[in-house]
Formats: C-alpha cells, structure tokens, sequence
C-alpha cells in the first residue's frame, strides 16, 4: 500500500521507504531526555544534528507524557515551542512536526511555520483540535490511548488488543474526517506504551499489519520505552539495542515512519530494511 506525506516543505514516498522522525522535547522532565535542551540554541542545535544523521521530520514537545507527569499551560507550552519553532523554520529544511493536544498551541504553532500535528489523544482531547488541523490543512498523527491527557497511562483491560485499540482509532478518524480533515493528511498511531502492558505492545507491534487495514500510514513509536526496558532488563538510556529492533520488526510489519530518540543509528538499521524492500516489491 502506497501513501504519500505532503507538508510545506517536502513530500515523501511512504511506500518507498520507511522515514525516520526524530524526538526534540524541551521539556525538564521527559522520561528520557528532559532538561538536555534548556536554551533554544541548544535545542536547535540538537534538531540540526538529527537532520544531518538522516532525519526526515523533527518532533518537536513541550509537555512531557510520561507517567506522572506535570500539566503545562497553553501558555508555557508555546513559551517553550514558539522560539524554537521560528528559529527551526529558517535554518534546517525537513518538516517539522508539534506534538500537542492543545488546539490553541496546535494553531499557534502552525501559524509559525510547523508542518505536522502529533497528538497522542487522537483529537479526543480536545474539541477543537480537529477543526484546526482541517482549517490549515496540515497533516496530522492520531495515537490511540484511553482516557484524559492526565490518566493515560492508568491501567485499562483489553480483551482483544488488536482489534479494539482498530476499532478506537476508527473512532479517532471518524472525529477527523467529520470535521475535514482530509484522508490523504491522517497518519496512525498504535500508542506503544500507553494504557497498554508488555505483552499488549508485543501484541501490537506483532499484528501492526492489521492495524494497515484501516487504510493509512502507520507510525511507531516505541522508543527507549519501559517495557523495552523490562525485557532487556535495562535502564532508560541502555534500551537503543531493544529500540532497534522493534523498528526494525515494526518496519517489517507495515510501519511507514519510526519516531526515535536515536536517530543515526535508526537511520543506518533501516537502510537495510529499505534495501530489502527494493529487492523484494
């Protein structure tokens, strides 16, 4: 199955090969990275790093989304955002994607120049994030998750993984598409680590190619996660070997971008990928 991205700045063959979305958080408390880029020089210059290592989107958060985390106000979340985005704008030449819920941020953020909306609620957190995305005719990534922005990593039951986290996301693309969000503009999200055990992200990521019967470009993002962690026994910045190879497999299964923290070394593991699917279509 064919998709094509189309922003501002670039326009990518999905079917082609799998693109590589690097992680920006400027946030203190990432569960990762947070504090690494407190100035926006050193954020920008981090960004500028990432596309040179092979990215093809820079995602760029304000709010971090690990357990417990700590609400941002629209306010301090574009404090964060704004000066970033003007400056990233101007000095590297890939498209660069909000990772927001927040359709005030999410306008605001586009108004500066942004390309992609990423929001981990789906537009179910809030009402109005659709209506910007189709407004400004941006594309636009839909996680699946359960729940409030503040509850999204509460434990919840499935009964069958696969088939309700489909069926929650047709939810998520009714929403979209009832506002005017055009097809060709939507990308989904399974939510690895998210409202989901271990087992239910192996689940997941196993049967990813179900998840392409909905008819749109599927972006994972798996990486330095906890239960990466739990089966390596690993602490948060040792998981890059486990952070492999679930892109990898993830790419295998039909993912069309993979969204790291690692950008290089994903960058050279999907080379291969990529080559093997040349030999192959």
């Amino acid at each position: 199955m064919s998709f094509k991205l189309i922003t501002k700045k670039k326009e990518y063959s999905l079917g082609e090969k799998i693109l590589v979305m690097g992680i920006l958080n400027l946030t203190p408390d990432s569960f990762s990275d947070g504090g690494l880029y407190k100035t926006v020089d050193e954020a920008v210059k981090r960004a500028k790093i990432m596309v040179e290592e092979g990215a093809h989107i820079i995602d760029v958060g304000a709010e971090s989304t690990r357990p417990n985390f700590d609400y941002v106000s629209e306010q301090e979340e574009l404090e964060r955002l704004l000066p970033v985005i003007t400056r990233l704008v101007k000095e590297i030449e890939v498209p660069i994607s909000i990772d927001t819920y927040k359709a005030n941020v999410a306008k605001a953020c586009i108004e500066a120049g942004a390309d992609i909306i990423n929001d981990i609620t789906g537009f179910k957190g809030d009402p109005n994030m659709a209506q910007v995305v189709a407004e400004n005719n941006v594309p636009c990534i839909l996680m699946h998750t359960r729940g409030t922005p503040q509850n999204i990593h509460a434990e919840t039951t499935y009964k069958d993984i696969v088939k309700e986290v489909s069926e929650e996301l047709q939810e998520c693309l009714d929403i979209a598409l009832n506002a005017g969000v055009k097809k060709e503009k939507i990308i989904l999200d399974p939510g690895i680590g998210f409202n989901k055990s271990l087992n239910e992200n192996i689940q997941l990521i196993d049967k990813l190619s179900k998840l392409k019967k909905l008819g749109y470009p599927i972006l994972m993002a798996a990486s330095r996660k906890r239960f990466i962690g739990e089966i390596l026994d690993a602490e948060v910045n040792d998981r890059l070997e486990g952070t492999l190879a679930v892109s990898i497999i993830s790419a295998r299964e039909g993912a069309n971008l993979i969204r790291v923290h690692d950008v290089k070394e994903t960058v050279k593991a999907l080379k291969i990928v990529n080559y093997m699917k040349k030999l192959v279509l």
